[in-house]
């Protein structure tokens, strides 16, 4: 497996995860990460998009 397939998966499922969610501010601060997290997949900087994702999953919890 490669990094950009699991990378893909985990933005799949953070996203998942937060459409989900209810609303507050725990969604607002999952969004914010999640954002974060698409612009670090867009610069293909994989190890930052996971731990934005991995923010953004614990934000949620």
């Amino acid at each position: 497996m490669t990094s950009f397939t699991s990378t893909s998966d985990k933005m799949k499922s953070v996203k998942s995860a937060w459409d989900k969610a209810p609303a507050g501010p725990k969604k607002e601060a999952a969004l914010t990460h999640y954002q974060a997290a698409e612009k670090a997949l867009a610069a293909k900087r994989d190890a930052d998009c996971i731990k934005s994702l991995d923010a953004a999953t614990k934000a949620l919890a």
